[in-house]
């Protein structure tokens, strides 16, 4: 299972070295976006959309672009929503559509 970073400019790089690996996982903000909802109706309480590097490729079909980028939702009735990207970008669109879905409303594709 390779294992990345994200260089200067954030965009991923393999990383051979599992120390350096270790190093750098520990050292620096692996967030891409996070979106915090209130919610006010029934009480449910808070949500949050998280999308993150998770510096493990977990494509395990293993043809393809390394799947590098994960969104959730935490909390409210969609608790534990999850997809995953090969790209930055695509986990920015992904954040935008979970939103859609933690708030209730049809997401846009």
């Amino acid at each position: 299972m390779k294992k990345y970073i994200l260089n200067r400019w954030g965009r991923p790089k393999v990383c051979d070295d599992v120390l350096q690996w270790a190093a750098w996982f520990e050292s620096h903000d692996r967030s891409i976006a996070r979106t915090d909802i209130k919610v006010t109706r029934n009480g449910k309480g808070d949500i949050y959309v998280s999308t993150v590097f998770m510096g493990i490729d977990h494509n395990f079909a293993r043809r393809g672009d390394p799947v590098l980028f994960e969104t959730m939702i935490f909390g409210g009735p969609h608790d534990g929503y999850q997809d995953r990207y090969t790209t930055r970008g695509a986990a920015l669109k992904g954040h935008e559509k979970a939103i859609a879905v933690a708030k209730g409303e049809k997401p846009r594709d």
